[in-house]
């Protein structure tokens, strides 16, 4: 993807915590994402920044949506970590 396309991406998923947020439920579920102190707005940053802001993103919504069932969302929810983890260890090597 292009580095404006994974924006676009990154402000969807933002849209959707708001509305998680916004409805009250799962109060902290977002801790990771937040530390990792970047939003949309923020264009400087780099693709790889942006990259790993949406997975640890989705992951967290689809945790949110899961709720601890083994459903569609919770298996996003572990797809999510296997493609950070696969993208941070094709930036050490």
């Amino acid at each position: 993807m292009h580095k404006d396309e994974l924006i676009q991406m990154h402000t969807l998923l933002c849209q959707i915590k708001n509305y998680i947020e916004s409805n009250g439920s799962m109060n902290g579920a977002f801790t990771t994402y937040k530390a990792m102190n970047i939003s949309p707005i923020h264009v400087h940053r780099s693709k790889t920044e942006h990259k790993k802001a949406i997975f640890t993103l989705g992951k967290e919504i689809a945790d949110c949506l899961s709720a601890g069932e083994e459903n569609g969302a919770a298996r996003m929810s572990t797809r999510m970590t296997e493609m950070l983890m696969k993208m941070e260890r094709a930036k050490a090597n």
